[in-house]
């Protein structure tokens, strides 16, 4: 089991995160390039606007946001950028970075539940 987790780019950077990739199509408000300590900015694993803007982080959407996504996923594009973050997770801690209030209900969730399978 690789280690992945999820944290949101406005906490602090901690000495056990590992590679910061931050996995939002958005940079996010407020923070500085210098203070977000990213390692990469990994913009063709996010979800399409589209499906962003219909799941609007709503709870009750989560699931069927979870099913779309991980069908985008499928998408050459995001294929490759999923792939990326594999062989980053294969190398030591991975941590994925978002913007989103509930981490635990985001793309990065998402992504850590494949990444984190193997």
């Amino acid at each position: 089991m690789r280690e992945v987790q999820v944290r949101r780019i406005y906490d602090d950077p901690s000495d056990d995160d590992g590679i910061r990739v931050l996995v939002d199509r958005r940079w996010p408000r407020g923070v500085s390039k210098a203070r977000a300590e990213l390692d990469e900015w990994c913009v063709d694993v996010a979800p399409s606007d589209a499906l962003r803007r219909w799941y609007g982080h709503a709870p009750e959407r989560f699931d069927e946001f979870r099913s779309r996504y991980r069908q985008e996923l499928e998408e050459p594009g995001r294929a490759a950028a999923l792939r990326h973050l594999r062989v980053m997770a294969a190398h030591g801690r991975l941590t994925l970075l978002t913007a989103t209030k509930r981490a635990e209900l985001s793309q990065a969730a998402v992504l850590a539940e494949i990444l984190g399978a193997g």
